[in-house]
């Protein structure tokens, strides 16, 4: 099979632990893109907040290349950060959601299309955004009305603990649940988007627009947000670090783990090889 589109998680993936593509994968990566595959990030987070990353792949404000945002909610041309296509969520389903997440004293994230509001920051966030090089706005105020008339696409409840999450969700009303999409990320996070939202959607829809086949189309993860994607590819990759449920699913398992060019594996073995 030659395929035709790569699509990558990033942390726990392509990213390693000090949050940078290892030199291998970029040169991987640019081996590939040299014979016309293309290499899209698939995340998430918004994608104001992987510019670091674009920067990295040598990619950042480059025309007809792509990012896959917010778990599928939005997809993006590098160029001008042109939103080709978006899915928010409605302010009442996240203020819900945030009331929830007060009165059981969370750490949470809210996402307009370009900013970050974290609520009630704790030391091991805020290391672990610091790391990430994120931008974003820390506030201490129970309340979301500042953020009423902004185009909201996504919150998160951030737990270490599973339990603690697991706990988080029973509280949640039925009625919410109907119209959100519950993923989990990088064993801290229990996010939401609007229903019908998932990676393997987002993925669809850009490999529609790029008319590329599902055939055609390696996905690569390591969580349960990445599921949706490697089950509808041509080529489901798991890389090493992945969970156990993401393993079961893939069509291949990585010998190298995120920190270990995992990427530049599958793309040696399946796309270098082959050309």
């Amino acid at each position: 099979m030659k395929y035709k589109l790569i699509a990558s998680d990033l942390d726990e993936t392509l990213l390693n632990d000090d949050k940078h593509v290892d030199l291998k994968t970029l040169q991987a990566i640019a081996a590939a893109r040299q014979l016309g595959v293309h290499f899209v990030p698939v995340t998430g987070r918004g994608f104001t907040l992987i510019r670091r990353t674009l920067t990295e792949l040598n990619v950042k404000d480059a025309a007809q290349e792509y990012v896959i945002s917010f778990n599928g909610a939005a997809i993006t041309e590098n160029k001008d950060e042109q939103i080709l296509t978006k899915k928010l969520m409605d302010f009442q389903t996240i203020n819900i959601l945030f009331q929830i997440g007060v009165k059981n004293q969370a750490v949470m994230h809210i996402y307009t299309l370009t900013d970050i509001y974290v609520y009630n920051m704790d030391k091991d966030e805020k290391e672990y955004l610091d790391k990430m090089g994120f931008s974003y706005c820390n506030f201490s105020q129970p309340s979301i009305m500042f953020l009423k008339d902004q185009p909201l696409i996504k919150i998160l409840y951030k737990d270490k603990e599973r339990s603690n999450l697991d706990d988080l969700y029973s509280q949640i009303p039925a009625s919410i649940l109907e119209k959100t999409a519950v993923t989990y990320s990088s064993n801290r996070y229990m996010e939401f988007n609007q229903t019908g939202v998932n990676k393997g959607q987002g993925l669809l829809k850009l490999s529609q627009f790029l008319n590329i086949k599902p055939a055609e189309i390696i996905a690569i993860g390591d969580s349960a947000n990445d599921l949706s994607m490697i089950r509808m590819s041509g080529l489901g990759v798991a890389v090493q670090n992945a969970a156990t449920e993401i393993k079961d699913n893939a069509n291949y398992v990585t010998s190298n783990d995120y920190n270990h060019n995992a990427v530049a594996e599958v793309i040696k073995k399946f796309i270098l090889t082959n050309n």
